[in-house]
């Protein structure tokens, strides 16, 4: 028998939360929850917690262990199969594990592996989806910023303000203004200028 209910979420967004404060805490409870997962438990669930664990080790600065936990959650995919999967992971899938790949690598700052993996997965990600999608470009963006990539990180950061312009949350600006604030180190550049302009800085 699973540990893990598929009618019971319990912390699976615990240490997401928590890596904002405490990342050892972080990795320590997400790790915990991976622990209860036994074979039986569902592919979606699976993926999940270790998607999860992936990005605490990722704000930890633990690259290794990070990459381990990718790992893990795409063999969990592989599995995924036929089986009926709880709602609360019907979200997560390959194009998800993707972009959590690339979130995970840009919070890495390792660039190489950041950029083609979150342009993949945006590429086909719909702009309907537009508070989750600037969130999403606000990693592309930073690991662009990352690579000395100026005009490129403004064009990406761009395209994420026009929609985050589109939704009520506040959280993509707010995500988005430290990169805002680098770019206009930069402000001689075109690309930053109309950054710069759509931002009201």
């Amino acid at each position: 028998m699973a540990t893990v209910s598929a009618n019971d979420p319990s912390d699976r967004h615990t240490a997401y939360q928590t890596v904002a404060g405490d990342r050892k805490a972080g990795v320590e409870i997400a790790a915990r929850s991976c622990r209860t997962l036994t074979p039986d438990a569902p592919a979606g669930v699976r993926a999940l917690l270790h998607e999860r664990l992936a990005w605490a080790c990722a704000v930890a600065g633990l690259a290794t262990e990070a990459e381990k936990a990718l790992s893990r959650a795409e063999e969990a995919l592989a599995d995924l199969g036929a089986a009926p999967q709880p709602d609360w992971v019907a979200w997560v899938d390959s194009n998800e594990l993707q972009i959590m790949s690339g979130r995970c690598w840009s919070e890495l700052r390792r660039p190489l592996r950041a950029v083609p993996v979150l342009e993949a997965a945006l590429a086909g990600y719909d702009d309907s989806h537009a508070r989750d999608k600037a969130l999403y470009l606000s990693w592309l963006a930073a690991s662009y910023l990352t690579a000395g990539e100026i005009e490129q990180a403004a064009k990406v950061t761009g395209r994420a303000l026009d929609l985050a312009n589109g939704v009520a949350s506040v959280r993509p600006k707010q995500r988005l203004a430290p990169f805002v604030e680098r770019l206009a180190r930069h402000r001689d550049v075109a690309a930053v200028a109309d950054v710069l302009e759509k931002a009201a800085v």
